[in-house]
Formats: structure tokens, C-alpha cells, sequence
């Protein structure tokens, strides 16, 4: 029993961070209608940025994090002008294959900055896990969980209650009509990207603090796919509870079904309910109905 719980906690705490990465393709889809396909790549180039500032520039965590979020937030920025910028009223295909090249670019920028090595992250968090009993917790998930939490609770509420974030969504609904209400699309597009990236960086913190780093962390974006899709690429609040969802759902399939198999079919089995509940409901359990008249 007390293995069923800690299997469903950490399984818990694994989706929430899962949640925090997902945030990224739903921040940039809400005032874009840009799925990022280059989402973990953002992750890792937020995650080098600390391992720079704080590794090899020998700076302390109370200077280095900021001056890590803040170099993420100008890379986002400079994503939008120098790619989206040209692309405002264009097709949704277009800006997807446009992310699809920017997966390849970011990959290419980071081997040649930072090289193919493993680097070894900075400790964050501390190491040594909460332990109560016999349920044993990593702190840098937990504290993670909570703060990913509230940045959910947080966001939702400047989307669907701020003028600034009624104004992000209306850009996504359609560019032309927001540029004949007079609405700057590329300032909002350019808001999401920057927010994407500093929440990027943030998920590289929780999910890396403490270990190493190199190209193939970028995976955990692949991991949070299922996350935003469940969820409902415009529900923010909606991926806490679906990252909660697959994240336990993982965890025991890892514990109780890998075994009988032979492994791996832990990290296959959220796709496979992504899958299911999509052909019941294409929006997610928490996206938008698109009702069209003819």
C-alpha cells in the first residue's frame, strides 16, 4: 500500500512538471494558434543558459536565475522578429512548418554553442528528498508541483479575466480582424514567446536541478505533448488537472505493467489514452468548441 501511494504522489508531482512544460505550447497556441513543435528545444537552451550563467560563469543563484530568465526572454523575443513577425495573417501551416525548421535551429545553435557533452546541472534544489514515514518525495518536484500550481491558477486567470489576455486570445481567433480592431498581433505574439521561453527555463530548473543536461533532455517536451493535448490547447487551468492525470497514470504503468512486458510501456501509455479520449472529444477534455455557421 504505502508503494501505491508513493507511486501515485511522485506519478503526481512527474505530471505536474509535465503541466509547467506544456504551459509553453499552450501560452504561444493562445495568442498565436501556433502548436510549437520546437517547445523542448526551449527547454534546453533555458536550461543551458542557466548551466552558463551559474557553471561557467561562476555567478550566485540569487544573480545567475535572473540573468538566465531574462536571456531566455530575449531569445524568445528574438524568435518572434526575426521569424513570426513577417508571418502575422499568414496560415496556421505555414507558422507550424516554420517551428518545425525551429526545432532544427535551436538544436544546431546549442550543439555549436555549449557542444554535445553532458554538462552537469546546477543543484537548485536541494538533493536530499522529504522524507515522512515511508513515502519518500523529491523536493525539487515538489517545490516544482507548487509552483507550477500556481503559475497555472495564475495564468488562467490573466487570460480569461485581464484585458491584456482577452486581447492574446482574440489575436489567435484570427490576425486580420484583430489588426482591424487595432490590435498589435505582433506585440501580443511577442508577449507569448517570451513568456513561453522564461516558462521553458523554469521547467528546465525543476526537471534538471541537481542532474545533468545535454541535447536529449529536450525529450521532456515530447513527454508534456500528451499533457497540452489532453488538456485542451486553450485550457491552462485544465493542464494541471490533466498533467496530474497522465503523470499517474504513467507512474503505475511503469511499476505495475512494465514488469509483465518486458518495460517501456510506462512511457507509451499516456500517448495511448491521449489517443482515446482525442477520438471522443478532437478539443481535449477542456478546449474550446469551435462552433462555425454555414
Amino acid at each position: 500500500m504505502i508503494d501505491f501511494i508513493n507511486y501515485l504522489i511522485n506519478g503526481a508531482l512527474s505530471g505536474l512538471l509535465y503541466a509547467l512544460i506544456a504551459m509553453g505550447f499552450v501560452v504561444i497556441y493562445r495568442a498565436s494558434k501556433v502548436f510549437n513543435f520546437a517547445q523542448g528545444e526551449l527547454v534546453v537552451f533555458g536550461g543551458y543558459m542557466v548551466w552558463w550563467t551559474i557553471i561557467e560563469m561562476g555567478l550566485p543563484l540569487w544573480v545567475g536565475l535572473p540573468v538566465a530568465f531574462v536571456s531566455a526572454a530575449i531569445f524568445g523575443f528574438m524568435i518572434e522578429r526575426i521569424f513570426f513577425a513577417r508571418l502575422v495573417g499568414e496560415s496556421v501551416f505555414s507558422m507550424v512548418m516554420v517551428t518545425i525548421g525551429l526545432l532544427i535551429l535551436i538544436r544546431g545553435v546549442v550543439l555549436v554553442l555549449f557542444g554535445p557533452q553532458v554538462r552537469a546541472f546546477p543543484i537548485i534544489f536541494p538533493l536530499d528528498p522529504i522524507i515522512v514515514g515511508d513515502l519518500i518525495v523529491s523536493r525539487s518536484m515538489l517545490y516544482g508541483g507548487i509552483m507550477t500550481i500556481f503559475i497555472g491558477v495564475g495564468l488562467s486567470w490573466f487570460f480569461n479575466r485581464t484585458r491584456a489576455g482577452l486581447t492574446m486570445t482574440a489575436v489567435a481567433e484570427d490576425h486580420q480582424v484583430a489588426m482591424s480592431m487595432g490590435i498589435s498581433v505582433q506585440r501580443s505574439i511577442a508577449f507569448a514567446w517570451v513568456l513561453g521561453s522564461v516558462l521553458s527555463t523554469l521547467g528546465a530548473i525543476v526537471h534538471l536541478s541537481g542532474r545533468s543536461i545535454n541535447m536529449m533532455s529536450s525529450d521532456i517536451g515530447l513527454a508534456a505533448l500528451p499533457v497540452a493535448l489532453l488538456a485542451g490547447l486553450e485550457s491552462l487551468a485544465g493542464l494541471l488537472i490533466a498533467g496530474v492525470l497522465v503523470g499517474v497514470i504513467q507512474g503505475l504503468a511503469s511499476a505495475y505493467l512494465d514488469p509483465l512486458v518486458g518495460g517501456a510501456l510506462g512511457s507509451v501509455f499516456p500517448f495511448i489514452i491521449m489517443l482515446v479520449v482525442l477520438l471522443i472529444r478532437p478539443t481535449g477534455m477542456f478546449g474550446w468548441k469551435t462552433i462555425e455557421r454555414v
